[in-house]
């Protein structure tokens, strides 16, 4: 049984009647006070209608004393617990026998949708559109690997007022021979291009420029043939980027997928009451949730995000029924992503909705901007990302495709070692450092435990009894523990830095082990015991990588 259903246990019998739900066995803040404190006690005490102190000793008192060493109520309230050995190399066993290393399949037989990157057609993925798509991806293996079945749709911007601006530049601004071999970056010139033209005094261009998506939104063959081009075009692009990182997609739907819906939907909100006459436009008014106003149809009869989107969810709802939505976007969205929940709530949708906002990423001390030339391009970063790693595995014997490994994954943790709610600075040297909070180190490590293992001529399977005895052995052996509780908590909070976190610590741990308890040296079966506890390490921070998309080359 887990310390938590332990736990569990002790309370309901100290406390029959009284609802004991969430008690939880907490790694100890300092090793002084045993292996685990448990302050749960001084939040039910109040129900119990003792002093906290006198909570804690009756649930001591309740105790199974078989999984501990010790146990002692300490300060106002407290349960500091020591595990004994038999307990961990149980636990540990149990773990290990876990075709997940423990992670709970809380998600099987339900599904979730998440919605990440959704670039722009017509338009170069540039650094900023990294947080998005690592966060998201990240999640997205999270999930699945809690039991989820995952739906990854990148929500493309692929509709709207710049297919006019763009059909026209495609048309005056650009050469036969660009035409014929049209790629993004000709796209996203002809785009410039024609934009600037547009904001011309006369207006003539921009009359023309309106006419054209007039065209397009009326079912031109031309222009609909232009506007598929240019989205074929586009997805090719991206998915050669999220090749590079090793990212797939479920489906790629974007704004235009929705856009026949979007009346109904419109129809229905005022058929209820909710949208009405403001200006020329139709409103719903969120006042009363300090919310503001949410436009559903602008005043010239278009539609915007937040049509898009309630077409969107009806769409998902109806098709894969997901016990949840989760959007991955940045920050400066959250009014929208309030407005448009608001909106599902007083519709009667019953999907969970969740925003993950992110805070915006500089690059190198300076804030991303095409302005002041720094908006780097995704593909530029991901080459300079393997350029400057091939230079540190080159002299360990290294080669391309090692270098993309390390690189990459250099990119994806510099990220995702953070919370997704904080703005972020890129920095290459912080990011590619072989010491210290990274993706390399993390690397390394794994790298290091498949070294030890070819040494040793074994995996770490071998059987025999994890049965810590030094120090360092038994702090391993308890951070080996926390690997499920990382990941659900991870998931529960939709932060991979939380499992980030989880892989750095226990690796500084592995790395204190290793440095002072001798393994290869050792005999009979503390040798197979110590190689059995960095087998475990090692499955765990492969697994670990693995869900937040980062490579674990065995060599480095």
């Amino acid at each position: 049984m887990t310390l938590d259903g332990i736990l569990a246990e002790a309370f309901a019998k100290a406390f029959p009647g009284i609802e004991t739900g969430g008690v939880r066995a907490l790694p100890a803040t300092d090793p002084k006070f045993g292996d685990y404190q448990c302050n749960d006690a001084l939040r039910l005490s109040k129900k119990a209608g003792m002093k906290p102190r006198e909570a804690a000793e009756k649930v001591a008192a309740a105790l199974d004393r078989a999984a501990f060493s010790k146990v002692e109520v300490a300060g106002p309230g407290f349960l500091n617990l020591t595990v004994n050995d038999a307990w961990l190399d149980g636990a540990l066993a149990r773990i290990s026998a876990s075709p997940s290393l423990g992670v709970k399949q809380t998600g099987a037989g339900r599904k979730v949708v998440i919605d990440y990157s959704s670039p722009n057609a017509a338009k170069q993925m540039h650094i900023g559109h990294i947080r998005s798509t690592v966060i998201g991806n990240a999640i997205d293996r999270i999930y699945r690997a809690i039991g989820y079945e995952v739906v990854a749709d990148n929500h493309l911007g692929d509709w709207g007022t710049q297919f006019g601006i763009l059909i026209k530049g495609y048309r005056d601004c650009l050469t036969q021979e660009e035409r014929d071999r049209l790629t993004v970056a000709t796209l996203e010139k002809c785009y410039v291009l024609s934009a600037a033209k547009a904001k011309e005094e006369d207006g003539v261009w921009k009359d023309a420029c309106r006419a054209e998506l007039v065209k397009l939104q009326q079912g031109d063959p031309e222009n609909l043939a232009l506007w598929r081009r240019f989205i074929d075009i586009s997805i090719g692009e991206f998915e050669r980027m999220y090749a590079r990182l090793g990212i797939k997609f479920d489906t790629y739907r974007g704004e235009s997928y929705y856009n026949a819906a979007m009346p109904g939907v419109v129809e229905r909100l005022v058929s209820a009451g909710l949208a009405k006459e403001s200006e020329g436009a139709l409103v719903v008014d969120l006042s009363s949730e300090n919310l503001g106003v949410a436009i559903v149809r602008k005043s010239d009869g278009g539609y915007n995000y937040t049509t898009s989107d309630l077409a969107c969810v009806e769409s998902r709802v109806a098709e894969y029924a997901p016990e949840k939505i989760i959007y991955v976007t940045d920050d400066r969205q959250k009014l929208h992503f309030a407005q448009f929940f608001a909106i599902c709530a007083k519709t009667g949708v019953k999907t969970t909705l969740v925003h993950v906002p992110f805070g915006l990423m500089s690059y190198q001390g300076k804030a991303i901007s095409t302005r002041e030339g720094n908006l780097v391009r995704l593909d530029d970063l991901l080459s300079e990302a393997r350029r400057r790693a091939f230079e540190i595995v080159k002299e360990r014997g290294g080669d391309e495709r090692l270098a993309e490994e390390i690189g990459y994954g250099a990119v994806k943790y510099a990220d995702l070692s953070h919370d997704p709610a904080t703005a972020i600075d890129f920095d290459w040297d912080k990011a590619l450092a072989l010491e210290g909070n990274s993706g390399p180190y993390l690397q390394y490590a794994y790298a290091r435990v498949c070294s030890l293992m070819d040494k040793a001529g074994c995996d770490g399977s071998a059987p025999a009894p994890f049965a810590p005895r030094t120090v360092h052995e038994r702090r391993l052996a308890l951070a080996l523990l926390e690997f499920p509780g990382a990941v659900a908590r991870a998931a529960a909070a939709y932060k991979p830095y939380v499992l980030a976190e989880w892989l750095f610590q226990t690796s500084q741990a592995y790395s204190a082990f290793y440095q002072n308890t001798p393994v290869l040296k050792s005999e009979g079966t503390t040798r197979l015991s110590r190689l059995r506890l960095c087998g475990l390490f090692g499955d765990m921070l492969a697994k670990g990588l693995h869900m937040l998309g980062i490579e674990t080359p065995r060599r480095i």
